[in-house]
Protein backbone atom coordinates (compact mmCIF):
# COMPACT_ATOMS: atom_id res chain seq x y z
CA UNK A 1 0.00 0.00 0.00
CA UNK A 2 1.50 3.24 -1.08
CA UNK A 3 1.18 5.71 1.22
CA UNK A 4 1.38 9.71 0.60
CA UNK A 5 4.18 11.31 2.64
CA UNK A 6 3.08 14.86 1.88
CA UNK A 7 -0.49 13.70 3.00
CA UNK A 8 1.14 12.44 6.29
CA UNK A 9 2.73 15.65 7.03
CA UNK A 10 0.13 17.84 6.25
CA UNK A 11 -2.34 15.64 8.57
CA UNK A 12 0.67 15.68 11.07
CA UNK A 13 1.15 19.42 11.22
CA UNK A 14 -2.99 20.03 11.46
CA UNK A 15 -2.91 17.88 14.41
CA UNK A 16 -0.27 19.20 16.13
CA UNK A 17 -2.27 23.03 15.41
CA UNK A 18 -5.36 21.97 17.14
CA UNK A 19 -3.34 20.23 19.92
CA UNK A 20 -1.50 23.78 20.44
CA UNK A 21 -4.66 26.21 20.06
CA UNK A 22 -4.71 26.81 23.57
CA UNK A 23 -0.99 26.42 24.21
CA UNK A 24 0.89 29.17 26.35
CA UNK A 25 4.40 30.69 25.40
CA UNK A 26 6.79 28.09 27.63
CA UNK A 27 10.65 28.32 27.90
CA UNK A 28 12.71 25.47 28.74
CA UNK A 29 13.97 25.23 32.35
CA UNK A 30 17.57 26.67 31.16
CA UNK A 31 15.44 30.10 31.17
CA UNK A 32 14.38 30.24 34.40
CA UNK A 33 14.78 32.63 37.90
CA UNK A 34 18.47 33.01 38.87
CA UNK A 35 19.77 32.22 35.15
CA UNK A 36 23.01 33.33 33.81
CA UNK A 37 23.58 33.97 30.52
CA UNK A 38 26.70 34.71 28.64
CA UNK A 39 27.97 37.58 28.78
CA UNK A 40 29.79 39.50 25.08
CA UNK A 41 27.47 37.71 22.88
CA UNK A 42 24.52 37.83 21.46
CA UNK A 43 21.41 36.65 24.17
CA UNK A 44 19.55 33.48 22.87
CA UNK A 45 15.89 33.17 24.41
CA UNK A 46 13.65 30.22 22.57
CA UNK A 47 10.66 28.47 23.33
CA UNK A 48 7.47 27.34 22.35
CA UNK A 49 3.79 28.52 22.01
CA UNK A 50 0.98 27.83 19.76
CA UNK A 51 1.89 28.43 15.81
CA UNK A 52 -0.31 31.35 15.36
CA UNK A 53 1.10 33.28 18.01
CA UNK A 54 3.18 36.85 18.61
CA UNK A 55 6.11 36.32 21.30
CA UNK A 56 7.79 39.15 22.48
CA UNK A 57 10.88 38.87 24.69
CA UNK A 58 12.40 41.94 26.23
CA UNK A 59 15.77 42.54 28.45
CA UNK A 60 17.28 45.27 29.89
CA UNK A 61 15.80 47.86 27.39
CA UNK A 62 16.32 45.95 24.42
CA UNK A 63 13.12 43.94 22.92
CA UNK A 64 12.40 41.39 19.79
CA UNK A 65 9.60 39.76 18.67
CA UNK A 66 9.02 35.93 16.66
CA UNK A 67 7.01 34.03 15.13
CA UNK A 68 6.71 30.20 16.20
CA UNK A 69 7.38 27.73 13.44
CA UNK A 70 4.62 25.46 11.95
CA UNK A 71 6.21 23.11 15.17
CA UNK A 72 5.87 26.40 18.03
CA UNK A 73 9.45 26.63 18.13
CA UNK A 74 10.58 29.93 18.58
CA UNK A 75 13.94 31.67 19.06
CA UNK A 76 14.76 35.68 19.25
CA UNK A 77 18.26 37.24 19.79
CA UNK A 78 19.17 40.33 21.41
CA UNK A 79 21.94 42.32 21.79
CA UNK A 80 24.79 41.38 23.28
CA UNK A 81 25.72 42.67 27.02
CA UNK A 82 28.33 43.12 29.38
CA UNK A 83 28.54 41.33 32.75
CA UNK A 84 26.16 42.64 35.56
CA UNK A 85 22.79 42.03 37.16
CA UNK A 86 20.62 41.12 38.72
CA UNK A 87 18.23 41.97 35.75
CA UNK A 88 14.82 40.72 34.65
CA UNK A 89 13.54 39.15 31.28
CA UNK A 90 10.20 39.39 29.91
CA UNK A 91 8.29 37.02 27.59
CA UNK A 92 5.05 37.85 26.22
CA UNK A 93 2.76 35.88 24.28
CA UNK A 94 -0.77 34.93 25.11
CA UNK A 95 0.70 34.89 28.82
CA UNK A 96 3.44 36.37 30.62
CA UNK A 97 6.64 35.01 31.72
CA UNK A 98 8.63 36.79 34.05
CA UNK A 99 11.83 35.81 34.82
CA UNK A 100 13.88 37.45 37.81
CA UNK A 101 16.93 37.84 39.65
CA UNK A 102 18.84 37.47 36.06
CA UNK A 103 22.76 37.88 35.85
CA UNK A 104 25.20 38.03 33.01
CA UNK A 105 28.14 36.88 33.62
CA UNK A 106 30.34 33.32 32.08
CA UNK A 107 28.70 29.97 31.84
CA UNK A 108 30.85 27.11 32.32
CA UNK A 109 29.24 23.50 31.37
CA UNK A 110 30.84 20.84 33.17
CA UNK A 111 30.13 16.76 31.87
CA UNK A 112 31.67 13.51 32.32
CA UNK A 113 31.77 10.71 34.51
CA UNK A 114 31.63 10.11 38.64
CA UNK A 115 34.70 12.00 39.03
CA UNK A 116 32.95 15.00 37.70
CA UNK A 117 29.63 14.31 39.15
CA UNK A 118 31.20 13.64 42.86
CA UNK A 119 29.52 16.15 45.11
CA UNK A 120 30.71 18.40 47.90
CA UNK A 121 29.36 16.78 50.75
CA UNK A 122 31.99 13.98 49.91
CA UNK A 123 34.97 15.81 49.35
CA UNK A 124 37.99 16.71 52.01
CA UNK A 125 36.99 18.41 55.04
CA UNK A 126 33.19 19.15 53.46
CA UNK A 127 31.49 20.44 56.21
CA UNK A 128 33.55 23.69 55.87
CA UNK A 129 33.49 24.25 52.53
CA UNK A 130 30.05 23.65 52.86
CA UNK A 131 29.67 25.98 55.59
CA UNK A 132 31.67 28.99 53.52
CA UNK A 133 29.58 28.15 50.42
CA UNK A 134 27.17 31.37 50.18
CA UNK A 135 28.08 33.16 46.83
CA UNK A 136 25.62 34.76 45.00
CA UNK A 137 26.97 35.63 42.07
CA UNK A 138 27.70 32.12 41.30
CA UNK A 139 24.70 29.97 40.25
CA UNK A 140 24.21 26.33 39.60
CA UNK A 141 21.61 23.75 36.74
CA UNK A 142 22.02 20.41 37.51
CA UNK A 143 20.82 18.82 34.45
CA UNK A 144 19.19 15.43 35.50
CA UNK A 145 20.52 12.00 35.16
CA UNK A 146 18.82 10.39 31.55
CA UNK A 147 19.65 8.67 28.45
CA UNK A 148 18.17 9.49 25.13
CA UNK A 149 17.52 7.68 21.93
CA UNK A 150 17.02 10.95 20.33
CA UNK A 151 18.12 14.24 21.13
CA UNK A 152 15.77 16.35 24.14
CA UNK A 153 14.79 19.67 23.86
CA UNK A 154 14.85 20.18 27.56
CA UNK A 155 16.32 19.03 30.64
CA UNK A 156 13.18 19.05 32.92
CA UNK A 157 13.33 18.35 36.84
CA UNK A 158 16.14 21.34 36.64
CA UNK A 159 16.25 24.74 37.60
CA UNK A 160 19.15 27.58 38.18
CA UNK A 161 19.95 27.80 41.92
CA UNK A 162 21.85 30.36 44.07
CA UNK A 163 24.94 29.25 45.07
CA UNK A 164 24.82 28.04 48.95
CA UNK A 165 25.43 25.71 51.70
CA UNK A 166 22.51 23.49 51.04
CA UNK A 167 21.76 23.87 46.76
CA UNK A 168 26.04 23.35 46.56
CA UNK A 169 25.78 20.04 48.77
CA UNK A 170 25.09 17.49 46.12
CA UNK A 171 26.94 19.72 42.88
CA UNK A 172 29.96 18.82 41.33
CA UNK A 173 32.73 19.97 43.34
CA UNK A 174 35.53 20.04 40.79
CA UNK A 175 33.16 22.42 38.78
CA UNK A 176 31.98 24.22 42.12
CA UNK A 177 35.22 25.06 43.37
CA UNK A 178 36.43 25.83 39.54
CA UNK A 179 33.77 28.16 39.76
CA UNK A 180 34.88 29.33 43.07
CA UNK A 181 38.36 30.32 41.76
CA UNK A 182 37.23 32.14 38.21
CA UNK A 183 34.57 34.14 40.11
CA UNK A 184 37.19 35.42 42.24
CA UNK A 185 39.85 36.24 39.03
CA UNK A 186 37.03 37.55 36.53
CA UNK A 187 34.61 38.92 39.26
CA UNK A 188 31.62 38.21 36.96
CA UNK A 189 28.82 35.90 37.93
CA UNK A 190 29.26 32.52 37.20
CA UNK A 191 27.14 29.82 35.61
CA UNK A 192 27.53 26.23 36.09
CA UNK A 193 25.78 23.27 34.39
CA UNK A 194 26.80 20.12 35.44
CA UNK A 195 25.97 17.66 33.23
CA UNK A 196 28.03 14.17 34.30
CA UNK A 197 26.93 10.59 34.38
CA UNK A 198 28.86 8.07 36.25
CA UNK A 199 29.96 5.03 34.40
CA UNK A 200 29.49 6.80 30.79
CA UNK A 201 31.72 6.68 27.30
CA UNK A 202 31.47 7.48 24.36
CA UNK A 203 27.43 8.54 25.00
CA UNK A 204 28.43 11.77 25.20
CA UNK A 205 29.27 12.07 21.54
CA UNK A 206 26.03 12.54 18.85
CA UNK A 207 25.20 9.41 16.49
CA UNK A 208 25.94 11.62 13.42
CA UNK A 209 29.78 12.73 14.48
CA UNK A 210 30.02 8.63 15.28
CA UNK A 211 28.73 7.49 12.45
CA UNK A 212 31.10 9.37 9.64
CA UNK A 213 34.39 8.18 11.42
CA UNK A 214 34.53 4.53 10.12
CA UNK A 215 37.83 4.50 12.61
CA UNK A 216 34.70 4.81 15.81
CA UNK A 217 32.57 1.44 14.28
CA UNK A 218 34.17 -0.72 16.62
CA UNK A 219 31.80 1.45 19.56
CA UNK A 220 29.35 -0.27 18.29
CA UNK A 221 30.57 -3.88 18.25
CA UNK A 222 31.10 -2.62 22.03
CA UNK A 223 27.49 -1.71 22.02
CA UNK A 224 26.27 -5.26 20.51
CA UNK A 225 28.51 -6.50 23.27
CA UNK A 226 26.68 -4.98 26.20
CA UNK A 227 23.22 -6.00 24.27
CA UNK A 228 24.60 -9.80 24.81
CA UNK A 229 25.61 -9.37 28.23
CA UNK A 230 22.43 -6.97 28.99
CA UNK A 231 20.49 -10.48 27.82
CA UNK A 232 22.32 -12.86 30.21
CA UNK A 233 21.62 -10.51 32.81
CA UNK A 234 18.30 -10.12 32.09
CA UNK A 235 18.13 -14.23 32.39
CA UNK A 236 20.01 -14.53 35.79
CA UNK A 237 17.28 -12.03 37.02
CA UNK A 238 14.50 -13.82 36.48
CA UNK A 239 15.99 -16.96 37.60
CA UNK A 240 16.76 -15.18 40.92
CA UNK A 241 12.88 -14.22 40.92
CA UNK A 242 11.92 -17.51 40.24
CA UNK A 243 13.95 -18.88 43.12
CA UNK A 244 12.44 -16.26 45.46
CA UNK A 245 8.90 -17.08 44.43
CA UNK A 246 10.24 -20.57 44.92
CA UNK A 247 11.28 -20.20 48.38
CA UNK A 248 8.45 -17.77 49.76
CA UNK A 249 6.31 -20.84 48.43
CA UNK A 250 8.40 -23.33 51.18
CA UNK A 251 8.44 -20.32 53.96
CA UNK A 252 12.40 -19.98 53.18
CA UNK A 253 13.82 -17.28 53.10
CA UNK A 254 15.22 -16.00 49.33
CA UNK A 255 18.19 -16.11 47.83
CA UNK A 256 20.06 -12.79 48.05
CA UNK A 257 19.47 -10.70 45.45
CA UNK A 258 22.02 -9.90 42.41
CA UNK A 259 23.85 -6.99 41.98
CA UNK A 260 21.81 -4.27 40.19
CA UNK A 261 22.32 -3.77 36.46
CA UNK A 262 22.63 -0.49 34.83
CA UNK A 263 20.43 1.08 32.10
CA UNK A 264 21.39 -0.31 28.83
CA UNK A 265 21.20 3.09 27.44
CA UNK A 266 23.21 4.76 29.61
CA UNK A 267 26.08 3.13 27.54
CA UNK A 268 24.28 3.51 23.65
CA UNK A 269 26.83 5.63 21.46
CA UNK A 270 24.97 9.08 21.61
CA UNK A 271 22.48 8.88 23.94
CA UNK A 272 23.83 10.97 27.24
CA UNK A 273 24.50 13.29 24.46
CA UNK A 274 20.55 13.19 23.36
CA UNK A 275 19.38 13.70 26.74
CA UNK A 276 22.18 15.46 28.80
CA UNK A 277 23.76 17.90 25.97
CA UNK A 278 21.45 18.76 22.82
CA UNK A 279 19.11 20.32 25.22
CA UNK A 280 22.10 22.64 26.44
CA UNK A 281 23.30 23.56 22.71
CA UNK A 282 21.02 26.78 22.24
CA UNK A 283 23.02 28.13 25.22
CA UNK A 284 25.89 30.52 24.45
CA UNK A 285 28.52 29.12 26.87
CA UNK A 286 31.96 30.39 27.95
CA UNK A 287 33.65 26.88 27.63
CA UNK A 288 33.44 23.10 28.72
CA UNK A 289 35.37 21.35 31.44
CA UNK A 290 35.49 17.52 30.44
CA UNK A 291 36.47 15.10 33.57
CA UNK A 292 35.87 11.32 31.84
CA UNK A 293 37.98 8.70 31.09
CA UNK A 294 37.58 5.73 33.49
CA UNK A 295 34.85 3.62 31.88
CA UNK A 296 36.70 3.57 28.51
CA UNK A 297 40.00 2.46 30.26
CA UNK A 298 38.68 -0.79 29.38
CA UNK A 299 40.87 -3.11 26.50
CA UNK A 300 38.18 -2.83 24.31
CA UNK A 301 37.80 1.11 23.89
CA UNK A 302 40.87 2.14 25.14
CA UNK A 303 42.70 1.77 21.75
CA UNK A 304 40.12 4.20 20.03
CA UNK A 305 39.60 6.76 23.39
CA UNK A 306 42.01 9.22 21.52
CA UNK A 307 40.35 9.39 18.51
CA UNK A 308 36.57 9.57 20.62
CA UNK A 309 37.40 12.58 22.63
CA UNK A 310 39.19 14.46 19.36
CA UNK A 311 35.54 13.78 17.64
CA UNK A 312 33.19 14.76 20.92
CA UNK A 313 35.23 18.02 21.49
CA UNK A 314 34.93 18.73 17.52
CA UNK A 315 30.85 17.57 17.38
CA UNK A 316 30.31 19.91 20.36
CA UNK A 317 32.19 22.88 18.98
CA UNK A 318 29.81 22.43 15.63
CA UNK A 319 26.69 21.68 17.50
CA UNK A 320 27.27 24.96 19.63
CA UNK A 321 28.52 27.09 16.99
CA UNK A 322 30.82 29.19 18.64
CA UNK A 323 34.06 28.47 17.10
CA UNK A 324 36.82 26.88 18.91
CA UNK A 325 35.20 26.93 22.86
CA UNK A 326 37.42 25.86 25.84
CA UNK A 327 37.55 22.70 26.72
CA UNK A 328 39.71 22.27 29.88
CA UNK A 329 40.35 18.17 29.95
CA UNK A 330 40.98 16.60 33.45
CA UNK A 331 43.82 13.57 33.05
CA UNK A 332 43.13 10.69 34.89
CA UNK A 333 44.61 10.61 38.05
CA UNK A 334 47.07 7.70 39.46
CA UNK A 335 44.66 4.60 40.55
CA UNK A 336 45.74 1.30 41.45
CA UNK A 337 43.12 -0.24 40.14
CA UNK A 338 41.30 -1.26 36.62
CA UNK A 339 43.37 -2.27 33.66
CA UNK A 340 46.76 -0.38 33.56
CA UNK A 341 47.82 -0.77 29.85
CA UNK A 342 43.68 0.74 29.21
CA UNK A 343 44.80 3.55 31.45
CA UNK A 344 47.66 4.48 30.26
CA UNK A 345 45.97 5.11 26.96
CA UNK A 346 43.34 7.08 27.66
CA UNK A 347 45.46 8.93 29.88
CA UNK A 348 48.05 9.76 26.36
CA UNK A 349 44.85 10.29 24.64
CA UNK A 350 43.92 13.42 27.03
CA UNK A 351 47.42 14.24 26.87
CA UNK A 352 47.53 14.24 23.22
CA UNK A 353 44.12 16.71 23.48
CA UNK A 354 46.36 19.50 24.01
CA UNK A 355 47.34 19.71 19.89
CA UNK A 356 44.07 20.58 19.21
CA UNK A 357 43.51 24.73 19.65
CA UNK A 358 41.84 25.84 22.96
CA UNK A 359 42.49 23.02 24.81
CA UNK A 360 44.15 22.42 27.98
CA UNK A 361 44.85 19.51 29.90
CA UNK A 362 44.70 19.55 33.98
CA UNK A 363 47.13 16.65 35.62
CA UNK A 364 45.55 15.08 38.43
CA UNK A 365 48.29 11.88 38.87
CA UNK A 366 49.71 13.19 42.00
CA UNK A 367 46.67 14.06 44.07
CA UNK A 368 44.26 10.95 43.63
CA UNK A 369 44.35 7.56 45.76
CA UNK A 370 46.14 4.59 45.00
CA UNK A 371 42.93 2.68 46.53
CA UNK A 372 40.06 4.73 45.27
CA UNK A 373 38.76 5.54 41.48
CA UNK A 374 37.15 8.34 43.54
CA UNK A 375 39.95 10.88 45.11
CA UNK A 376 38.64 12.86 48.00
CA UNK A 377 40.89 15.78 47.36
CA UNK A 378 38.33 17.68 44.53
CA UNK A 379 39.56 21.29 45.49
CA UNK A 380 43.01 20.64 43.62
CA UNK A 381 41.38 19.33 41.25
CA UNK A 382 39.18 22.22 40.79
CA UNK A 383 42.03 25.19 41.09
CA UNK A 384 43.88 23.74 38.50
CA UNK A 385 41.33 23.87 35.75
CA UNK A 386 40.86 26.95 36.80
CA UNK A 387 43.90 27.90 36.40
CA UNK A 388 43.92 26.09 32.70
CA UNK A 389 41.34 28.65 31.92
CA UNK A 390 42.50 30.98 32.98
CA UNK A 391 45.12 31.17 29.86
CA UNK A 392 43.24 29.08 27.31
CA UNK A 393 39.64 31.02 28.23
CA UNK A 394 40.89 34.20 29.56
CA UNK A 395 43.80 34.75 27.44
CA UNK A 396 46.06 35.70 30.96
CA UNK A 397 49.91 35.46 30.98
CA UNK A 398 49.87 32.78 33.74
CA UNK A 399 52.23 29.35 34.49
CA UNK A 400 48.80 26.58 34.04
CA UNK A 401 51.12 23.55 32.98
CA UNK A 402 53.43 21.45 34.04
CA UNK A 403 55.98 19.30 31.62
CA UNK A 404 53.89 17.82 28.61
CA UNK A 405 56.33 15.01 27.27
CA UNK A 406 57.34 15.80 23.63
CA UNK A 407 59.76 13.35 22.61
CA UNK A 408 61.64 10.04 23.13
CA UNK A 409 65.03 9.53 21.23
CA UNK A 410 68.00 7.31 21.84
CA UNK A 411 71.16 8.98 22.45
CA UNK A 412 73.86 6.77 22.56
CA UNK A 413 73.36 4.16 24.99
CA UNK A 414 70.23 6.10 27.05
CA UNK A 415 66.96 7.71 26.07
CA UNK A 416 66.00 11.22 25.75
CA UNK A 417 62.92 12.81 26.74
CA UNK A 418 61.97 15.78 25.79
CA UNK A 419 58.87 18.30 27.24
CA UNK A 420 57.39 21.40 26.63
CA UNK A 421 56.12 23.86 29.83
CA UNK A 422 59.79 22.40 31.18
CA UNK A 423 60.12 25.91 32.40
CA UNK A 424 62.52 26.58 35.35
CA UNK A 425 64.06 23.05 34.99
CA UNK A 426 62.84 20.18 35.77
CA UNK A 427 62.67 18.90 39.31
CA UNK A 428 61.89 14.92 41.19
CA UNK A 429 60.16 15.23 44.15
CA UNK A 430 60.33 11.89 46.64
CA UNK A 431 61.80 10.16 43.23
CA UNK A 432 61.06 6.38 43.25
CA UNK A 433 62.24 3.22 41.08
CA UNK A 434 59.31 2.77 38.88
CA UNK A 435 58.16 6.25 38.10
CA UNK A 436 59.74 5.88 34.32
CA UNK A 437 59.86 2.35 32.79
CA UNK A 438 61.47 1.89 29.61
CA UNK A 439 60.95 -1.70 27.41
CA UNK A 440 62.94 -3.70 25.33
CA UNK A 441 61.36 -5.46 22.17
CA UNK A 442 59.55 -8.10 24.26
CA UNK A 443 57.35 -5.54 25.65
CA UNK A 444 58.62 -5.84 29.06
CA UNK A 445 58.43 -2.85 31.27
CA UNK A 446 61.40 -1.90 33.89
CA UNK A 447 62.57 0.59 36.04
CA UNK A 448 64.76 3.19 34.72
CA UNK A 449 67.70 4.76 36.27
CA UNK A 450 66.72 8.51 35.80
CA UNK A 451 69.13 11.91 35.48
CA UNK A 452 68.05 15.48 34.81
CA UNK A 453 69.95 17.65 32.48
CA UNK A 454 68.46 21.09 31.88
CA UNK A 455 64.99 20.86 30.79
CA UNK A 456 65.36 17.33 29.40
CA UNK A 457 65.59 13.96 31.17
CA UNK A 458 67.69 10.70 30.49
CA UNK A 459 66.85 7.18 31.15
CA UNK A 460 68.80 3.69 30.82
CA UNK A 461 68.79 -0.08 32.17
CA UNK A 462 71.45 -2.23 31.94
CA UNK A 463 69.38 -4.67 30.93
CA UNK A 464 67.39 -3.32 27.84
CA UNK A 465 69.57 -3.20 24.83
CA UNK A 466 67.42 -1.58 22.52
CA UNK A 467 64.63 0.28 24.31
CA UNK A 468 61.70 0.66 22.22
CA UNK A 469 58.72 2.20 24.59
CA UNK A 470 58.67 4.54 27.56
CA UNK A 471 55.69 5.40 30.72
CA UNK A 472 55.53 7.43 33.22
CA UNK A 473 52.95 8.38 36.24
CA UNK A 474 50.15 6.56 37.67
CA UNK A 475 50.85 2.67 36.33
CA UNK A 476 51.41 1.41 40.07
CA UNK A 477 48.74 3.85 41.60
CA UNK A 478 51.13 5.63 43.01
CA UNK A 479 51.49 9.70 42.68
CA UNK A 480 53.73 11.18 40.24
CA UNK A 481 56.58 12.85 41.19
CA UNK A 482 58.18 15.30 38.44
CA UNK A 483 57.41 19.01 38.15
CA UNK A 484 58.47 21.75 36.51
CA UNK A 485 60.37 25.27 38.54
CA UNK A 486 56.63 26.12 39.06
CA UNK A 487 55.66 22.98 41.09
CA UNK A 488 53.30 22.18 38.02
CA UNK A 489 52.80 18.24 38.11
CA UNK A 490 53.93 16.07 34.76
CA UNK A 491 51.36 14.70 32.69
CA UNK A 492 51.13 10.63 32.33
CA UNK A 493 52.33 9.59 29.23
CA UNK A 494 53.14 6.41 27.45
CA UNK A 495 55.40 6.44 23.98
CA UNK A 496 57.62 4.90 21.29
CA UNK A 497 60.87 5.68 21.15
CA UNK A 498 62.64 6.59 18.54
CA UNK A 499 65.85 5.34 17.47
Amino acid sequence: MKVCLSGVYFIFCACLAAVNTQAEVRVPTLIGDHMVMQRDQPIHIWGNADPNEQVSVSFRGESANAKPDEFGRWSVYLPAVQAGGPYELEIRGTNKIQIKDVFVGDVWVASGQSNMGFNVARVDHAQAELAAAAHPEIRLFHVQQKASDYPLDDAPSASWEVCSPQSVKDFSAVAYFFGLKIQEDQRVPIGLVESAYGGSAEAWTSLRALSRDASLMPLFEARAKLTEDETGLVLRDNIWQHLSEVAKAAGMPPPPPPPPRAPLALFGPANLFNAMIAPLIPMRIRGVVWYQGESSADPLRAPYYERVLQTLIADWRAHWGEGDIPFVVVQLANFGGGDANGWALVRNAQLRSVSIRNVGLVVTNDIGNPDDVHPTNKQDVGARVALVARAIAYGETVKYSGPLFTTATVIRDRVRLTFDHADGGLILQGERPNDFEIAGTDGVFMPADVKIEGNDIYLSNAQIAIPVKVRYGGYHGLPGTLYNGDRLPAAAFIADITN
